[in-house]
């Protein structure tokens, strides 16, 4: 049945601006084009994104990896913070490659909202673009859908993908972890991308001022601190050292993280008083009365990436690295009870 006002119907009438998009793409391809690196063989605005691989290893293992940023979101979109929401999306995706010693070499983002606003998302690639920066691979495409109908008023989603490489001979995959190696931790930048269901009930249940001081800065803005990408940091470590395994502490926390590496028969012994524990933590377990326990399995506890490998390499890796390098526990032998012990 045809309208019956007699008015043409119009892809902008059911809620999508095509010239929206373009205009978005415009705007974010000085962005995109600055994480280029020489083996992007095509601009933005294609239907596909070329890379050569090349010859710069000598038997390559793909690695891909996919994540989000949770509900994190949501407090982004409260604060209407915008750029660095897409940092966090960069860092879920390229630490957890990482961790098996691949390097990323490039990234596509999926950008899905209600009505595109060309100025937040641009805000939002651009904090994509950075992260890509930092983690040294190219954004090398994405995807805006605008679906009317689907995300309310100034809602938005957002999804990344990677892919890295790493030789085959050069794969870290955790078999070589035994017991007496030192478990070496990175320090966050607070609770990272993970826990936000958990972190908005406690803000919502105590009311919470997000402006409040925390330190340095205040509350929401270390809730909103970006997440830590550590590729830098790693491939200092790699160049220095040899590493058994290595854990990006995410969802699950220390209590699970680590002990995905780690072979059977071998456990871990955690010194929790062993490295700085960021003050957001502590007003977290505080305000909503969550046990430790809790928070042990729900957030990093300030520390966002583990490596682990023999003690003489520790001292390699802490002298690599332009920062702090806590040794944080050890791997035991494992005879029955809970593989993870914590100490105070």
């Amino acid at each position: 049945m045809s309208d019956p006002s007699g008015k043409s119907m119009s892809y902008r009438d059911a809620g999508v601006d095509i010239d929206a998009g373009n205009a978005l793409v415009e705007r974010i391809k000085p962005l995109v084009a600055a994480t280029r690196r020489p083996e992007v063989l095509a601009g933005l605005g294609g239907f596909g994104g070329l890379f050569q691989l090349g010859d710069r290893f000598t038997d390559p293992v793909l690695v891909s990896g996919t994540d989000g940023v949770g509900t994190k979101l949501l407090l982004a979109r409260k604060l209407d913070v915008h750029d660095t929401i897409g940092i966090d999306l960069v860092a879920m995706c390229v630490n957890d490659i990482l961790v098996c010693g691949a390097e990323p070499l490039f990234f596509l983002d999926y950008f899905a909202c209600g009505k595109l606003d060309v100025d937040a998302a641009s805000q939002v690639v651009a904090g994509i673009a950075e992260g890509c920066r930092q983690a040294g691979c190219a954004l090398i495409g994405g995807e805006t859908a605008e679906m009317p109908g689907m995300y309310g008023h100034g809602e938005y989603d957002l999804a990344g993908f990677t892919v890295g490489a790493v030789d085959r001979q050069a794969l870290i995959d955790g078999s070589a972890i035994e017991a007496g190696d030192v478990i070496l931790g990175l320090e966050s930048s607070g609770p990272h991308s993970n826990g936000y269901s958990l972190i908005r009930r406690v803000v919502d249940h105590a009311q919470a001022d997000l402006d409040q001081p925390m330190g340095e800065t205040t509350l929401g803005k270390a809730l909103l601190a970006p997440t830590r990408i550590y590729v830098a940091a790693i491939q200092k470590a790699l160049a220095a050292a040899e590493l058994h395994g290595m854990a990006h502490i995410t969802g699950g926390g220390l209590t699970e993280n680590i002990i995905r590496v780690v072979p059977d028969g071998l456990g871990l012994r955690i010194d929790e008083g062993s490295w700085p524990q960021p003050e957001v933590f502590d007003w977290l377990a505080r305000t909503g009365n969550i046990e430790r326990s809790e928070m042990r399995r729900t957030f990093n506890l300030g520390i966002g990436y583990v490596m682990i490998c023999r003690p003489s390499e520790a001292d390699r890796i802490e002298a690599a690295l332009d920062e702090p390098v806590h040794r944080i526990g050890e791997v035991i032998e494992h005879h029955g009870g809970e593989r993870v012990q914590f100490r105070a």
